[in-house]
């Protein structure tokens, strides 16, 4: 069996040093001499031209194109499924020690590159330098994290000894499958979803977010180089009103995983649900939906650390993240007191373009923009304006970091996923009141907890429904393996990606019984 180091988080960069910098900057430079570029498809290990691309632009200068990738049609996505499957006859039968040692190859690979792909992101997703860097770093550790748990898979399973008879329970890969991930963690999410089937021996057809192409297409690259056979992996852009509901649709698929929207998750787990003519199995679903994240902060907390967790969780990457916290409930008594302090530090964040290093980066494309938009004169029926309002998509697609106050908790604004930077404050009479608005909303992804009483920790423990909850820190930035991340209810099937399980919803068992 490979032996590996145990399992460490890739560390991230410290831009305070001049060395660092300077190395981020030169990649930069390395990174726009590449714009305009055209990604084909990549199927059987052939780059594939296709008659119509999708540009890929700068959020901060969206006039600015970053590259284009090919446009897949449904015949691309069926001709993907034939090749896949063919792939598989062999990829399934490899040592798993061996499909590890890829996942490991494109992990140093991708360790000596690591902040050209940073600058890609600053470029393609308008990321900050730091959200950039945790986003390579993020998806360095996959690979690695996903390397060391297929070995407990190379074994058979847990099973009791019977007289006379040799029994062994088999982990065996289930086929082909689709990968359909976001734009908001371009690198990171895109090679654990593509990486976690792949290790313990199915194959994937990736087909990456529209505004986020290029970013992917470069993860291909990277995969082949480091030996991935051709077919395993397939690089499939596209619409995915088109080739993504084709290949969730298509009898050939075998399992599905997605990142993205409530609406689109929920089409996607009932189109996959429903058996077509020649499908032999049950589609294996593994969806994450995002969610309406609340910080719940009492009159016991620690308001200088609070206020700071609550901005970095709302504000980071300009709050487009499902972890992201989009409702902050103040017990009454100290209300007054953290706000003022919250507010003082949102102002105090410059909104700008992820090249130039600003907090607040711009939005991902008009779509956003305009939504983001449209929720902040909700906001402004709903609530007191207390920072931000003012959005500007005349270079880029900008909107400063928004906070609204005394907002009730079934307004629009304190419900509605918004996925942008805007805050509402919701007030509590108690800790009691303030967990009962916690838990109502259909969402339950992250949420936070600023106390310290430790009876209300441990209420929280139990209480607070959402997949990850952080105590008396941000409740963003969730790392492999130390917190496995994935939420319920309307926020997905909590399936805990980088997570000790996570490889188990790409395998079957199978059950060996020989009497001697």
């Amino acid at each position: 069996m490979l032996k590996l180091t145990p399992f460490k988080n890739e560390p991230f960069t410290d831009f305070s040093l001049p060395e660092n910098k300077k190395a981020y900057e030169d990649a930069l430079a390395k990174v726009r001499a590449t714009l305009g570029r055209t990604y084909p498809l990549v199927i059987g290990g052939k780059r594939m031209e296709t008659k119509e691309t999708i540009a890929s632009t700068n959020p901060a200068k969206h006039s600015e194109v970053v590259g284009y990738t090919a446009k897949a049609t449904k015949e691309d996505a069926e001709y993907a499924l034939e090749v896949a499957w063919k792939a598989w006859e062999d990829w399934k039968t490899w040592s798993m020690d061996a499909r590890a040692r890829i996942l490991v190859k494109a992990a140093a690979i991708l360790r000596r590159r690591k902040h050209e792909f940073s600058a890609l992101m600053s470029l393609e997703a308008g990321k900050s330098w730091a959200e950039a860097d945790a986003d390579t770093a993020e998806a360095i550790d996959f690979l690695e994290y996903y390397a060391r748990q297929s070995m407990k898979y190379a074994v058979p399973g847990e099973t009791h000894d019977f007289p006379h008879e040799e029994n062994r329970l088999h982990h065996i890969p289930i086929g082909v499958g689709v990968s359909i991930s976001p734009w908001n963690f371009p690198f990171a999410i895109f090679t654990g979803m593509l990486a976690a089937p792949i290790v313990v021996g199915n194959c994937v057809i990736a087909k990456p977010a529209e505004d986020t192409g290029v970013i992917a297409a470069w993860v291909v690259d990277v995969m082949l180089e480091a030996g991935l056979p051709e077919g395993v992996l397939a690089f499939l852009p596209g619409l995915g009103e088109e080739v993504g509901d084709y290949l969730v649709k298509h009898p050939k698929t075998r399992f599905v995983t997605f990142t993205g929207s409530r609406q689109v998750g929920l089409m996607i787990n009932e189109n996959a649900a429903k058996v077509q003519p020649g499908q032999k199995w049950l589609k294996r679903v593994v969806l994450e939906m995002g969610g309406k994240d609340a910080l719940i902060v009492d009159e016991t907390a620690d308001l200088d650390e609070a206020a700071t967790a609550a901005v970095q969780s709302a504000f980071g990457f300009a709050g487009q993240k499902c972890s992201a916290m989009s409702r902050l409930i103040v017990v009454d008594e100290v209300h007054d007191a953290l706000i003022e302090k919250v507010v003082e530090k949102t102002k105090a964040l410059k909104v700008g373009s992820g090249e130039e290093n600003a907090n607040v980066t711009p939005l991902v494309n008009a779509e956003s923009f305009e939504k983001v938009a449209r929720y902040i004169e909700i906001g402004k029926t709903e609530g007191k304006l207390l920072a931000g309002g003012n959005v500007d998509n005349s270079v880029g697609h900008f909107v400063e970091p928004t906070i609204f106050d005394d907002v009730e908790p079934g307004a629009k604004v304190s419900q509605d996923e918004i996925f942008g930077p805007v805050v509402a404050v919701i007030r509590a009479k108690n800790f009691d009141e303030a967990l009962k608005i916690a838990n109502g909303t259909e969402y339950g992804l992250t949420g936070g907890v600023f106390t310290k009483k430790r009876e209300r920790i441990e209420r929280a423990r139990t209480e607070f429904e959402v997949g990850n909850l952080y105590i008396n820190r941000k409740i963003t930035g969730a790392l492999v393996g130390v917190q496995p991340f994935g939420g319920f209810n309307m926020s997905g099937t909590d399936s805990k990606a980088g997570g000790p399980n996570y490889l188990e919803y790409f395998l079957q068992l199978k059950t060996v019984a020989e009497r001697y």
